[in-house]
């Protein structure tokens, strides 16, 4: 399917996006595992876990977790490896784990330094400090965090599970 897409990419696009198709199909795993942690956290915060901010952050953050784990071995680093699948998947879960204190510190930072929370600030301003700060600023410095941990440590070795069809020049 990615080479279905790549080969109707006009040159020199199409070479820059081979360049980087590791990174860009990270990032749409990224992408996705970012829907689903905004509707987790959004569900969560809004129902169960109101007076918990915190605590639905982490809920979505794991679930968006296991998600991207299958994502990323199965696509994104689908040629990469040098690891046994259980020091991999553990290795998957430390770097996330730790992602998830990158993803909620600005978040915490937000609510409990700056106190955008209610009844310093409105409800509005609050729900859109949560949003800026759990869910752009957080994602991002996670996104970063987890990139460079999973080559580094979980993936570290290129090209050797499976190996990447050529796309054609046209």
């Amino acid at each position: 399917m990615v080479e279905a897409v790549l080969i109707r990419i006009p040159q020199p696009y199409r070479d820059v996006a081979i360049q980087y198709r590791e990174l860009i199909k990270f990032a749409l795993v990224g992408g996705t595992t970012w829907v689903i942690d905004t509707a987790v956290f959004v569900l969560l915060k809004n129902t169960f876990l109101v007076e918990k901010p915190i605590t639905a952050k982490v809920f979505a953050v794991l679930v968006a977790t296991i998600v991207s784990y299958i994502l990323n071995r199965e696509w994104s680093f689908r040629t990469r490896g040098g690891r046994e699948r259980h020091h991999e998947a553990a290795l998957f879960f430390l770097i996330s784990g730790l992602g998830v204190a990158v993803y909620t510190a600005p978040l915490a930072v937000s609510r409990y330094i700056f106190d955008l929370r209610v009844p310093e600030v409105t409800l509005f301003t609050q729900e859109i400090a949560d949003f800026i700060s759990g869910q752009i600023l957080g994602v991002l410095l996670g996104m970063a965090f987890r990139w460079w941990g999973f080559r580094r440590f979980v993936f570290p070795d290129e090209n050797v599970r499976r190996q990447v069809p050529k796309v054609p020049q046209a």
